[in-house]
């Protein structure tokens, strides 16, 4: 097998594309024939040293990714040689092969194409935990989504449609705000041209959003914060422009509104029964049509630096795939 491997976290030029034995599943693992594998934030953080969970060295980025699985550990029942998978397991992805949880891994049906599956599970598992589970949408409310083109912000536009409530997408640019208009966003904000607060008044005519959706955190968030409506809920989700907000509590306070933290990987571990059936339910969405993740494009798994960078440029709309042929 070979693969990119990280033996020191300096950045993504330390990753080397190396030969390695291709190794045996152990107990309760499956070996993984790897056909696509998405990039997210947090793989860039992790090669820099700078994500929360600092995997011993050397290791393999590439948390998400979908393929065939090749061997079975002892005690697997639920999978079998053959069978097509998706997997979100934090690390291991940027290969032709890895070792998988058996228990973190999503059976995939037929149609699920290897594209979709390898880019599906963090957002849509991110997303419709903040807005369905964490502030308890309801049809017929308004939510605002920021950073709405990425990947997470892309499936909270869908999910928020598909729970009939009414999406004000944020985005940095007009071919961003198109996109977002494309997958169902009623009303879009370029907030590199537009006052975030001054457009966010006149679209929900002064009332402000009764949800917020920010996986960006910066400069952005205080304004709107200042906008929420009466009784809203603020979901805290990342901080994909790198500085954390510090947001005043009287604001809290003045709005009866909510702070609420967003930590879909942690749910997963404490709740699994309650994450597992979030999981099936998205996967009957996706079957159904009413979500399916935007793709940027796809990119061979031999030009993974081309990919960091293309991500590192924010011009990414939607998820970047890399594929073994």
């Amino acid at each position: 097998m070979h693969a990119w491997l990280c033996t020191n976290p300096t950045g993504v030029e330390a990753l080397q594309w190396t030969e390695l034995p291709t190794p045996n599943p152990k107990a309760g693992e499956v070996l993984v024939q790897i056909k696509a594998a998405s990039l997210n934030f947090p793989d860039l953080l992790i090669v820099q040293n700078k994500y929360q969970i600092k995997p011993p060295l050397p290791f393999v980025p590439g948390s998400e990714y979908a393929g065939e699985v090749v061997a079975v550990g002892d005690g697997v029942k639920h999978l079998q040689v053959g069978q097509r998978v998706a997997c979100l397991s934090g690390t291991g992805g940027f290969g032709t092969h890895t070792l998988a949880p058996a228990a973190l891994c999503m059976p995939l049906p037929p149609a699920f194409s290897f594209v979709d599956a390898a880019a599906f599970i963090m957002i849509y598992a991110t997303s419709f935990h903040a807005l369905m589970d964490r502030a308890q949408l309801k049809a017929g409310e308004t939510v605002l989504v920021l950073g709405a083109a990425g990947g997470v912000g892309t499936a909270a536009i869908q999910i928020a449609k598909a729970a009939g409530a009414r999406v004000i997408a944020a985005a940095s640019s007009d071919e961003k705000c198109a996109l977002c208009s494309s997958i169902g966003a009623d009303a879009t904000i370029n907030y590199s041209r537009d006052n975030l607060r001054d457009a966010i008044k006149s679209l929900t005519e002064g009332k402000g959003p009764d949800v917020i959706y920010d996986p960006v955190g910066g400069d952005f968030a205080e304004p709107a914060f200042r906008s929420i409506a009466w009784r809203g809920r603020y979901l805290v989700v990342g901080f994909a422009s790198g500085p954390i907000p510090a947001l005043p509590f009287n604001l809290a306070l003045l709005k009866g509104a909510s702070i609420v933290g967003v930590f879909w990987g942690d749910f997963a571990k404490r709740e699994p029964q309650a994450n597992a059936a979030m999981m099936a339910e998205l996967a009957q969405w996706y079957a159904q049509g009413k979500i399916k993740p935007v793709i940027d494009r796809t990119m061979p798994m031999s030009e993974l630096p081309a990919a960091y960078a293309h991500m590192g440029s924010r011009g990414v709309m939607g998820k970047l795939v890399l594929v073994n042929e």
